[in-house]
């Protein structure tokens, strides 16, 4: 099961490549950057891990946009075994995968999981110039923006100003 924690490192990582000042940033696109990023979510920040993270997080993005199919993250789980064991009169399942991995194939099993779970709540900001995503929780489902603060309110703003133009030009 999936926990609201994993949720949040697959949204973090999604979001890694926000528009700044009018032009992508990436959070992992130089290795020191990367390095940090990965370290501070857990990682080991090593080169391999960082190649897997983003190749993940490309793919991810991708499917989650619609502008490829999700069979493409079939490539991440290659060779990822999860073994089961009694604990504590429980059954748990231990993830076995590479180190240099483990980040990417968490990110696209939880991925796999929402889509299972909360099918639909994971999605692009519907704002046209931002480049990130959100997790609705909202018991609605009707949340559209990566922030109400930044995008929301640029959106509205923008719709305000549309309608105040159209009608001084009725």
């Amino acid at each position: 099961m999936i926990d609201r924690n994993q949720e949040d490192l697959l949204l973090e990582l999604l979001n890694t490549t926000p528009v700044v000042a009018g032009s992508t940033r990436d959070a992992l696109g130089t290795p020191s950057e990367g390095r940090a990023w990965a370290r501070q979510h857990g990682g080991s920040g090593a080169s391999d891990e960082l190649s897997y993270l983003i190749a993940a997080r490309d793919a991810l993005q991708d499917v989650v946009r619609g502008e490829r199919e999700p069979a493409c993250l079939g490539e991440f789980l290659k060779g990822v075994h999860s073994i089961p064991d009694i604990a504590d009169g429980k059954l748990e399942w231990s993830l076995q995968v590479p180190a240099t991995r483990r980040m990417a194939v968490e990110s696209v099993l939880t991925w796999a999981s929402l889509q299972e779970t909360k099918p639909g709540r994971l999605r692009p900001c519907a704002n046209p110039q931002c480049q990130r995503f959100l997790l609705d929780r909202s018991k609605p489902n009707s949340a559209r923006w990566c922030s109400m603060a930044e995008c929301g309110n640029r959106m509205k703003a923008r719709r305000h100003y549309q309608r105040a133009k159209e009608a001084r030009n009725s």
